[in-house]
């Protein structure tokens, strides 16, 4: 049985059980802080490169954060579904999830690439920075949320 960590905001004994409802939103507590630091670097980079390299590549750089956004959280979505299914889904889900992004982005970015938009480069730069920002973010959340932790017997 799975259920949120104490700093998620929803107490252990009252966190939905797997097949409840409120029990996927009580898994995502972590999204918070890499949706907010994503949207700084948004804030941030897209007039950057508006400045820097034009509207295209504000709008490459724009593309590619939203990108690592809408992956991260069909993901995190996805997992934390199977979790509130059944947690023994977990694995099998995450995997099949990983694999059919890869795919369809793979897809996508040869057929972008395909065209020789300008935007290019500026997305995939874009796409690095996104991906660090999102995993220092998840990280950080991780860092600092309270451990559940198991009282053993004594006698033992």
């Amino acid at each position: 049985m799975s259920a949120p960590p104490e700093g998620s905001g929803v107490p252990w004994a009252t966190a939905p059980r797997a097949g409840e409802p409120g029990a996927i939103r009580a898994r995502l507590p972590y999204l918070r802080l890499p949706l907010l630091a994503c949207a700084a670097l948004a804030v941030v980079a897209v007039p950057a490169a508006a400045v820097l390299r034009g509207p295209t590549g504000a709008a490459g750089v724009a593309a590619g954060i939203a990108l690592v956004v809408v992956s991260y959280l069909i993901s995190g979505l996805s997992v934390a579904w199977a979790d509130a299914v059944h947690p023994r889904l977990i694995m099998s889900v995450g995997l099949v999830t990983y694999a059919t992004k890869i795919v369809i982005l793979g897809v996508a970015m040869a057929a972008v690439a395909a065209t020789g938009w300008p935007g290019l480069p500026d997305m995939g730069a874009a796409i690095i920075a996104a991906v660090v920002v999102w995993t220092g973010a998840h990280l950080t959340w991780a860092l600092r949320s309270p451990l559940p932790s198991v009282d053993r017997p004594s006698d033992h």
